[in-house]
């Protein structure tokens, strides 16, 4: 499901829930589920073991925070709809509004995809920022507060031992307990949920997890103020390397490479500039040669697609969910992470708005089909290579050749372009690429023409795929 599929946000829709929630885990999750919250009870309490200065600066418990991030169309329209004005505030802090279809270069099966015929806006931003802007506007609610440094130790049943009654914190060296009408996870993939509830006598939810080994190596590099150039090629099988440049705040672009299955790029500037001169243009490193860039090189390592089936659960604590990371994350090269936050909290205030008995279980129904869109995406692209093993959704196979179809007619027509972008920025549904058509325009006879492509590709840098 995508922003399409998701009735609108109404704020008179949730009547009075409770005296108080609580969050754990004040990431951009968390704050949209607390905004959300906000509707229903009292007072939201969103904790975090980490302290959250008051100025946008990447903090130990977001190990990903140096690393590119992007607000897609669907995810930033949801945003704007909890928390207005929170694209105007990235913007005015730096953050850059990027045209997908016209300044985002997109390199898929060989060459770039041709410009779309329909601007389509992109918030480019670093993820402090990002986090740091949500947070102000969630905060700005009078019945939102924050407790940095302040670590959850575990749930607390209630007498009936059927519900989540409150937690057991640690701030300032003391342990306390924390009383709530219901508790949201939005820990991320640290999430100890299901340990708790295998220990608790509840059953920890199936896990999906599909592996890739993503290996990050990331700098930041000067940028000229009006230069919003994006650059994104994506490791895509059989090449197993890839990188992007995207424009972000500090007049900065961050600047990525990464592989997947043993390809480790290097944290050394040479090396790191080495590495992006194997992909398959040059635009990458050339921004590195003809720019001034940081002497950071930040790593990061992604093992594994992980979702926990949490819908397929008979039996969950009243009073508990669990939202973002916590519930799947994917391979971030697609850079859905925030935009399915940002769904997950619609769907959570929809949920609400029904009353709070099962809360969670039924979140966790309407959100499947949330998940089940960026999960189809980027774990069907990861089965592209022979060493990606785990769970297979069914009919991966011919998505994956359709898709690649479409994507090569794309280098030539900018209306496959547009279909494609709206999909993968989670504004249509994944069904609509077989509309009849696109679905026309795939799988015509080939008409040749000249590919939107760099003017240096080297034999080692191609995409081998068959052109057809």
């Amino acid at each position: 499901m995508t922003v399409a599929g998701l009735p609108r946000y109404d704020p008179d829709a949730v009547a009075d829930a409770g005296e108080r929630a609580v969050v754990v885990g004040a990431s951009v999750a968390g704050l949209l589920a607390a905004r959300v919250l906000a509707d229903g009870y009292d007072e939201v309490t969103v904790l975090d073991s980490d302290d959250l200065p008051d100025e946008p600066v990447t903090r130990g418990g977001v190990p990903q925070g140096h690393h590119p991030h992007a607000l897609l169309a669907g995810g930033r329209a949801t945003v704007e709809d909890l928390l207005p004005g929170t694209s105007e505030d990235v913007i005015a802090g730096g953050g850059v509004i990027t045209d997908f279809a016209g300044e985002v270069r997109f390199y898929a099966e060989g060459a770039y995809l041709a410009p779309g015929p329909t601007r389509r806006e992109t918030v480019s931003a670093s993820r402090p920022l990002f986090e740091h802007v949500v947070r102000e506007h969630a905060t700005a609610h009078d019945r939102v507060t924050v407790r940095p440094n302040t670590q959850c130790i575990e749930y607390r049943l209630d007498p009936t031992g059927t519900a989540v009654g409150g937690l057991l914190v640690r701030a300032d060296g003391d342990a306390r307990e924390l009383d709530a009408d219901l508790v949201v996870d939005a820990t991320g993939r640290a999430s100890r949920t299901p340990q708790w509830l295998d220990a608790n006598g509840f059953a920890a939810p199936p896990v999906d997890e599909v592996t890739i080994d993503v290996a990050y190596s990331t700098t930041t590099v000067e940028r000229p103020h009006d230069d919003r150039r994006t650059f994104l090629l994506p490791a895509s099988a059989p090449r197993s390397r890839g990188g992007m440049a995207a424009p972000v705040d500090g007049d900065r672009w961050v600047v990525n490479v990464h592989g997947v299955h043993g390809e480790t790029p290097p944290t050394d500037r040479a090396g790191f500039a080495a590495f992006a001169d194997t992909l398959p243009t040059p635009d990458v490193k050339r921004i590195l040669d003809e720019h001034a860039w940081a002497d950071d090189v930040h790593a990061y390592r992604f093992p594994a697609n992980r979702r926990n089936r949490y819908e397929a659960l008979d039996r969950f604590p009243e009073t508990l969910v669990v939202v973002g990371d916590a519930v799947a994350s994917f391979n971030p090269v697609y850079a859905q992470g925030m935009s399915v936050a940002a769904l997950e909290a619609l769907a959570l205030h929809h949920v609400l708005a029904a009353g709070t008995h099962a809360l969670g279980p039924r979140l966790f129904d309407r959100v499947s089909p949330v998940v089940d869109i960026a999960w189809s995406l980027a774990v069907g692209s990861d089965f592209g290579y022979p060493e990606t093993d785990g769970p297979k959704p069914r009919g991966t196979g011919l998505v994956d050749w359709y898709l690649g179809r479409l994507l090569r007619r794309a280098h030539t027509d900018g209306r496959l372009t547009d279909a494609f972008v709206r999909v993968l920025s989670m504004t249509d549904a994944p069904s609509t690429l077989f509309a009849p058509g696109i679905a026309r325009r795939v799988l015509a006879p080939s008409i040749r023409g000249p590919p939107r492509t760099a003017d240096r590709v080297g034999d080692h840098r191609e995409d081998r795929r068959s052109s057809s």
